[in-house]
């Protein structure tokens, strides 16, 4: 199959967090089961822009890559030279895999994938969730909803969510079309190995000196639940816990008063951004991971710690909650610090626990790798596409029915 997906940023945006490394993981995966794979995205990084070539295929793991320059407004990721390309060559292809609402190039190749009758497949990654509409926008996205959403996703051939959590939430929205296809995202986990220790950063070697220590690994945002965490340490005795991750939204201000109020600031460790072998370090030599989650449609970091063996505690607004109880390899607990951090007391107590459920969390990934994720990917497009080719003959019999009379 010749596939496009659309995506407002891409590899290296490493400051966009998890969906663009899952889409890429995606994109990899399914050049490797012998797909013609093509990438849309802007060039957009954090504040600033990408050093790459714009308005060529730049050749990324077998994907074709094409970075565009975004105009005013920049929030929306507007693009016009991303629009003349899908003008230009989205009829070149067989299906459109869209990821994100509420963004220009949504919305732009939809219309651009409808004009040229090719299927596409909508996957909101985690923004059309009953909560966040009402605490971020909630008048601006409901507009743009009315405006542009419902249509967008009437006319998808599907809907593409990465948990059943985040399908109930959308359709509790009343906008999921009638496709909806749970499919998950995968799973790279970099392996540590002891002789990489002298590869560690300063921050990040004096966190691994600490005795329990927490992790919490992802951008710092008011969604991550961070607040409630920060509470629930202080009634955790002793535990440190590190913050790996950037803050694009300026929310460590907040933080750091909430810990300075809560007598807890001595024991958070802020290490910024992780990657590589400071990031394997750390999901391998925690005790725990952390992710009190307001909203959270997946949850890559989850997954990667049931790959490195560490046991996670989550919040059940976390998609791959129902995976953890499922498997046992973490804990499922509610949002309020005080049983956030009874959780967490229990679980620092009890070595061969932690120890059990790291083993399950291993076992337990190896479903989630990228072949079986791009071969269930590969089963929905080949569905939408089944589906579309017997639509189009029952149309051309009902044209051709009618002409005869």
């Amino acid at each position: 199959m010749k596939l496009l997906h659309v995506v407002p940023t891409y590899l290296p945006a490493w400051r966009h967090g998890g969906p663009a490394l899952a889409v890429h993981g995606l994109c990899r995966a399914l050049v490797a089961r012998g797909h013609e794979v093509t990438v849309f995205t802007t060039n957009v990084h954090g504040a600033g822009t990408l050093e790459v070539p714009l308005e060529v295929p730049v050749p990324t793991d077998g994907v074709a890559v094409w970075y565009f320059p975004v105009a005013s407004p920049r929030r929306l990721y507007r693009s016009p030279a991303l629009g003349a390309a899908l003008a230009r060559w989205v009829a070149d292809f067989d299906l459109a895999h869209l990821h994100s609402v509420f963004l220009w190039p949504t919305a732009a190749a939809a219309r651009a994938a409808e004009r040229a009758a090719v299927p596409y497949l909508v996957a909101p990654r985690g923004m059309l969730v009953g909560d966040l509409l009402r605490r971020r926008g909630r008048l601006r996205k409901h507009l743009w909803i009315r405006l542009v959403e419902r249509r967008t996703l009437a006319r998808a051939a599907g809907l593409h969510t990465t948990s059943d959590l985040e399908a109930a939430e959308v359709a509790r929205l009343g906008l999921a079309p009638t496709a909806v296809y749970v499919v998950p995202n995968g799973v790279d986990v970099e392996p540590w190995h002891p002789q990489r220790d002298g590869e560690l950063a300063a921050p990040v070697r004096a966190a691994l000196g600490r005795h329990p220590l927490l992790l919490f690994l992802g951008r710092l945002s008011w969604k991550k639940g961070l607040d409630r965490l920060v509470l629930a340490l202080a009634q955790v005795p002793d535990a440190t816990l590190a913050v790996a991750g950037n803050d694009e939204e300026g929310y460590r201000a907040h933080l750091d008063a909430l810990a300075t109020a809560a007598g807890v600031a001595n024991r958070i460790l802020h290490l910024g951004p992780v990657h590589g072998a400071d990031k394997a370090s750390l999901l391998h030599h925690a005790d725990a991971l952390v992710l009190p989650s307001y909203s959270e449609n997946f949850a890559n970091v989850v997954l990667e710690a049931m790959a490195a063996g560490l046991p996670s505690v989550v919040t059940p607004e976390v998609g791959l909650a129902g995976v953890l109880q499922e498997t046992g390899a973490g804990v499922v607990a509610e949002g309020d610090p005080q049983c956030f951090a009874a959780a967490l007391r229990a679980l620092l107590a009890d070595t061969e626990r932690r120890r059990a459920m790291g083993r399950r969390g291993v076992m337990a990934a190896r479903r989630f790798s990228w072949e079986a994720v791009a071969a269930r990917m590969e089963e929905v497009y080949g569905e939408i596409l089944s589906r579309n080719r017997t639509v189009a003959r029952a149309a051309r019999q009902t044209l051709a029915s009618g002409t005869i009379r």
